[in-house]
């Protein structure tokens, strides 16, 4: 989800984080820890990356480390131009499919979607608002099919501005939402999980698919692990405090080894209105942004949003739920043993004793790394064992050192400051204090850590950083000499054993590198990629990524016409071997969109891509959008939607 480049962000008077105040006393961020590593010299110059490669400790995986010193590609997509334009591109051979659209049907008996009468009865039966995460769930259970499936989407938030006509501008809009329009923006939030197929050489939904399924803001779900029970979790609707309703915001995801989703909840706080200094919780509130301010009008209609009211009900978000996709009566579980914060993503590695890792990135400058490792080993036999895994285990948080090591620090109650002295009296209020915790152990603010995830090939760990504009000339760092770190970048993370049959995600610790640094070459200080890419191959604001069976990197975009003048986009590149970090310019995206959870299906022959809020440029209206893609009638708003690109000869992508 977009953040400074949001048009709808709350003034400094409104957002903790618009002063860098959520994390108030960030210590050695991971600027500092990049210069002290590789010598703030040396990164400036030109040979940046270079250096930043060679610097990995020698034999950390069976693959060396190749210097970014020429050599081709292994993609051969003839390459974009950089562009902004009101509809998107993609390479020569490809076709963009729309697979899917706002209010598009997804239940049995959804209404037509009518842009002039957005309702809550429709919306709740339709496709849902702001696509992000995408997951490809073969059909039948069990198979490797690549035709036909189950795809599961988050519907992250609304812009209400561009749902309904007479609201005006997004800022006009956070006030104007009327008690109707709260209801339908609630049905817009959450999951959908819809039947499709290719046919044809074309991908579309199933009509009434038996499958699909809906999960919004006010879908029942249980709360399990430490949190279940506490007493902040207890509400009046819920005084055991061990059931939820529904989830909001929610970004990137994950999935298990056996077959379920995780969907995570990330800037929940923007639904919660009403003073946090006449509730025992102001400062915690605080910690996790919830000012008094909100961008929506939730909590004038709705009590439950309003923290003085309810001053229990936002703790009761921020986490990981996990439900079945092809069972659509099983009730979603919000897993609180993998922390409560403002999670990007949940994605999963299998260590080599069958113990299960995930990994998180808490999405806000100079906020954590976090992962959770599962206390016993999945069993791949019996579905049924795996049931409540999420529920035992240990979170950690990194701690990147200057020698090129990540300390993976246990937040685990008893331990160090993790006392009833510090005000934890139970594994239970480590977990609803996750911020508080991690930082009390040390751990490494980043810059605003998103999606995180696993190259299947070589075993590493790939960070995308997106920015943060907010560091200031103090915390300049080699990777990203420049005041305010508007680009991003990737940092990559290489457990024991990584490019062996027994990488160890499960161990204390790990090595780190740079992968690339965003920005034009030659135009933004300290930018880097393979010195082969083009004028086309470099990006800004990394944000998601997803790797191909060959265990390339496609890495999306969030913010590039804001922060480069130039559309959001995927990219692709090499991991290893010469073209190595020789980034490519492979999709964009219309005006004012991201594009979001990259998703290769197991042939390598479909990309899904979810084009997340078309339109949400400064100025844009429902009655006055800059684009109306993806269907451009006149008097029909921009609608987000999934897309389905393949290649034009039905071969695999990228080759």
């Amino acid at each position: 989800m977009r953040d400074d480049q949001r048009t709808d962000v709350p003034t400094p008077e409104d957002d903790p984080d618009a002063l860098g105040l959520s994390n108030p006393a960030p210590h050695a961020p991971i600027g500092e820890i990049i210069a002290a590593r590789y010598g703030r010299r040396a990164l400036l110059g030109t040979g940046a990356a270079a250096v930043a490669l060679a610097a990995l400790p020698a034999g950390v995986d069976a693959q060396p480390v190749v210097p970014r010193t020429g050599g081709p590609s292994t993609l051969t997509f003839p390459e974009l131009r950089h562009q902004l334009a009101q509809d998107h591109s993609v390479a020569e051979g490809y076709e963009a499919q729309i697979v899917i659209r706002w209010g598009d049907p997804v239940l049995p008996g959804a209404a037509p979607f009518d842009p002039a009468n957005v309702t809550e009865a429709a919306q709740a039966r339709q496709f849902g608002y702001n696509c992000d995460y995408l997951d490809f769930h073969p059909l039948p259970r069990g198979s490797r099919s690549a035709d036909h499936g189950l795809l599961v989407v988050n519907q992250e938030y609304t812009n209400a501005h561009l749902m309904f006509p007479g609201l005006g501008s997004a800022r006009q809009a956070r006030t104007r939402t009327t008690a109707a329009q709260v209801r339908a923006e609630m049905m817009a939030h959450g999951v959908s999980v819809i039947e499709v197929k290719r046919e044809g050489g074309r991908w579309g939904t199933v009509a009434e698919g038996r499958q699909n399924r809906r999960i919004t803001a006010d879908t029942p779900m249980r709360i399990a692990g430490p949190a279940a029970g506490a007493a902040r979790m207890r509400t009046s609707a819920d005084p055991a405090g061990t059931r939820a309703l529904g989830t909001i915001n929610n970004c990137a995801g994950g999935n298990t080894p056996w077959g379920t989703v995780l969907t995570a909840e990330e800037n929940f706080n923007y639904y919660f209105g009403g003073d946090p200094a006449k509730t025992p919780h102001a400062e915690i509130m605080r910690r996790y942004g919830i000012v008094g301010s909100s961008l929506y009008n939730w909590w004038t209609h709705q009590d439950r949003f309003n923290v003085e009211k309810e001053p229990n009900e936002s703790f009761r978000f921020g986490w990981v739920v996990e439900f079945d996709p092809y069972d659509p009566d099983s009730v979603p579980v919000k897993r609180t043993a993998l922390g409560r914060f403002k999670h990007e993503g949940a994605t999963h590695a299998v260590s080599a004793d069958g113990r299960v890792v995930f990994y998180s990135g808490d999405d806000e400058r100079f906020e954590f790394l976090y992962k959770f490792v599962t206390a016993r080993a999945w069993n791949p036999n019996d579905r049924a064992a795996n049931r409540d895994l999420l529920d035992d285990g240990t979170l950690y948080v990194a701690k990147f050192e200057a020698d090129g090591k990540v300390q993976w620090l246990p937040l685990v109650h008893g331990q160090g400051p993790l006392t009833a002295a510090n005000g934890f009296n139970d594994q239970g209020d480590v977990v609803i204090e996750t911020r508080r915790a991690a930082a009390l152990l040390g751990a490494t603010p980043m810059d605003r850590p998103e999606d995180v995830e696993t190259n299947p090939v070589n075993g590493r760990v790939y960070v995308m950083l997106t920015n943060n504009s907010r560091r200031t000339a103090q915390q300049v760092d080699a990777a990203n000499p420049r005041a305010r770190n508007v680009h991003g970048h990737v940092v990559e993370i290489i457990p024991p054993g990584a490019g062996t049959a027994s990488v160890d995600h499960a161990a204390t610790e790990a090595t780190w590198g740079i992968f690339i640094s965003a920005g034009k070459p030659g135009v933004d200080a300290g930018a880097q990629y393979h010195r082969a890419t083009s004028d086309q191959g470099w990006m800004s604001c990394p944000d998601n990524c997803a790797f191909d069976s060959k265990g390339r990197i496609w890495i999306s975009t969030d913010g590039a016409p804001t922060n480069a003048g130039v559309a959001d986009g995927l990219y692709a590149a090499d991991t290893a071997g010469q073209g190595r970090a020789l980034t490519r310019l492979f999709y964009q995206a219309p005006t004012g969109a991201e594009v979001c959870g990259p998703c290769i299906t197991p042939d390598d022959r479909t990309i899904f891509l979810a084009i997340q809020h078309p339109g949400e440029d400064p100025g844009s209206t429902f009655e006055r959008p800059s684009t109306r893609w993806p269907d451009f009638v006149d008097g029909t708003p921009p609608r987000p939607s999934v897309i389905a690109i393949v290649k034009r000869d039905g071969g695999t992508i990228g080759d």
